[in-house]
């Protein structure tokens, strides 16, 4: 589905201010969330006939921007949900409950294709958090792994906008990291969560930025046709 809003409302960061932000030996790109269950067409999402276009075209940017992490020795960190009966919360489960989808909240099942990950792999250096829930810090040793690194500045990528990328950049904010949110490699399956998030976070816990913003801070702008 073509967006039918502008992403040029979104008030984005200059390259220029990124580049006093985003120094790569201080900086990691977290990519969100990239699973089969919730990106792949042979994932529940997928299967159950959801508009995957927004979402592909989301990780062709963070393919682009972990390769360019790659290239300028920034850190890469992998997030993603692995749920298990035995930790799924009373919450979660009443909530769905009580909307009338009992058994719904189990998704990206430990030890089932659901929860891998999907086109995007983490490599040999890169960090690697499995979650419970929404929040990457939340019962995770995610902040250590990252303040091991010396890292004070976050770039954020994933899915969804409105869920985890969302929860995973206000915790970081709490945590006292700089946030960059890139817009274009985040999605949401509804177009007005994916807006709308991004303007929330932008009004309260972090910059906004495009993935030709941070090529051309990291020197390796690409091509405009």
């Amino acid at each position: 589905m073509t967006s039918s809003i502008a992403v040029e409302v979104l008030p984005h960061t200059s390259a220029s201010l990124l580049k006093d932000i985003i120094e790569p030996a201080r900086t990691a790109l977290l990519l969100i969330d990239v699973q089969v269950d919730f990106v792949s067409p042979e994932g529940v999402i997928g299967m159950a006939g959801v508009d995957m276009s927004s979402i592909t075209s989301a990780i062709d940017k963070m393919e682009t921007l972990r390769a360019a992490a790659k290239a300028q020795g920034a850190t890469v960190a992998f997030l993603r949900v692995v749920t298990r009966e035995e930790t799924d919360s009373d919450a979660l489960k009443n909530l769905y409950e009580w909307r009338g989808r009992p058994g719904q909240h189990a998704i990206c099942r430990a030890d089932e294709p659901g929860s891998d990950y999907f086109r995007l792999f983490p490599e040999e250096g890169d960090i690697d958090v499995e979650k419970a829930l929404f929040d990457g810090f939340f019962g995770t040793d995610l902040e250590e792994q990252l303040r091991a690194r010396g890292i004070d500045t976050l770039l954020v990528a994933g899915v969804t906008t409105d869920c985890c990328v969302d929860q995973t950049a206000r915790s970081a904010f709490h945590r006292n990291f700089n946030v960059v949110v890139v817009s274009d490699a985040c999605a949401a399956y509804e177009e007005l969560l994916h807006f709308g998030g991004l303007l929330a976070l932008e009004k309260n816990c972090a910059l906004l930025a495009d993935t030709e913003a941070v090529l051309a801070t990291w020197g390796d702008a690409p091509d405009r046709d």
